[in-house]
C-alpha cells in the first residue's frame, strides 16, 4: 500500500462572481515531491495556490495536509498556515528591519521562540539562502534577488511541511533569477515538498518530479518532465509549449 499523500486537493473550485478561476481541480502530492505548474497568465495558477492555504476561500472542494482539513476560523487557519510556506512574487519584507529580524520575527511570534533562539534559526536559514554576509542589511540595501531569498528564508524558518512558490522570479531582472533558482534547487535536493508556479522551463526540466499544465482553470495534463516536454498528449499543451520553447 502506498503512503497517504502529504497534500490532497479534491475537486477544488473557485468562482469570483460569474467568473470561474479554478474548476474541479484535484491533486495528490507525496512527501518530498516537487510539482511545477505552468500555464498562460490568468489561467488560475495563483488562485489555485492561494486556495490551498485559504488565502482565498474555495467555492467548492477540499484541501487536507497529512489528513488535516485546511478549514476553520481565522485563528485555526493561522495555525494551519504555519505548516505551509508561501513565497509570493512580491517580497513583502518589513523595511525597517534587517534581514535577520525579518526572518526571526516569524519564529518569535508564530512559534513562541525566545529572541536569541529565533535569531539562531534565522541565521541558519539565511545561510541556506546564501545570505550570511547580508544578515544586518535592511531591504533597501539588498537587490531584488537578495530580498526574495530573504523571503524564502523567512518561510523556511517556520519549518513548513510544504512550500508554495508563486512565480518567485517574475519580478526580478534576468541576472538575478539564477540566484533565487539556486536556493530552490537546494531545497529540491533536500527533498522539500514544493509546488512551484513558474515560467522557468529549465528549472522545471531539471528539478520537477511532475509538471502540470493548467489552462482556463483546469489541469489539462501532466507527467514527468522528460515525457511532458518531449511528448505532450493534448493539443492545448502542444500549442502552449510551441510558443514558449521556440
Amino acid at each position: 500500500m502506498s503512503p497517504a499523500p502529504l497534500l490532497r486537493v479534491t475537486g477544488l473550485t473557485k468562482r469570483f462572481g460569474a467568473r470561474v478561476a479554478v474548476e474541479d481541480c484535484s491533486l495528490d502530492i507525496a512527501e518530498g515531491e516537487i510539482v511545477v505548474i505552468i500555464g498562460p497568465s490568468g489561467c488560475g495558477k495563483t488562485t489555485f495556490l492561494r486556495c490551498i492555504n485559504q488565502l482565498e476561500a474555495p467555492t467548492a472542494g477540499s484541501v487536507t495536509l497529512r489528513g488535516t482539513p485546511i478549514v476553520g476560523s481565522e485563528r485555526e487557519l493561522a495555525r494551519l498556515r504555519r505548516r505551509i510556506g508561501f513565497v509570493f512574487q512580491s517580497f513583502n519584507l518589513l523595511h525597517h528591519l534587517p534581514a535577520l529580524d525579518n526572518v526571526a520575527i516569524g519564529p518569535r511570534r508564530g512559534l513562541g521562540l525566545a529572541r536569541d533562539a529565533a535569531r539562531d534559526v534565522a541565521r541558519i536559514q539565511l545561510d541556506r539562502a546564501f545570505l550570511t554576509e547580508h544578515v544586518d542589511k535592511r531591504p533597501v540595501q539588498l537587490s531584488g534577488g537578495q530580498q526574495q531569498r530573504v523571503a524564502i528564508a523567512r518561510s523556511l524558518a517556520m519549518t513548513p511541511e510544504l512550500m508554495l512558490f508563486d512565480e518567485p522570479t517574475s519580478a526580478l531582472d534576468p541576472e538575478l533569477v539564477t540566484e533565487v533558482l539556486e536556493v530552490m534547487k537546494g531545497l529540491a535536493r533536500d527533498r522539500m515538498t514544493m509546488i512551484v508556479v513558474t515560467h522557468e522551463m529549465g528549472f522545471a526540466r531539471q528539478v520537477a518530479d511532475r509538471v502540470l499544465f493548467m489552462d482556463a482553470g483546469t489541469f489539462v495534463e501532466g507527467g514527468p518532465p522528460a515525457q511532458f516536454f518531449s511528448s505532450p498528449r493534448e493539443e492545448r499543451t502542444k500549442r502552449f509549449l510551441s510558443h514558449l520553447l521556440r
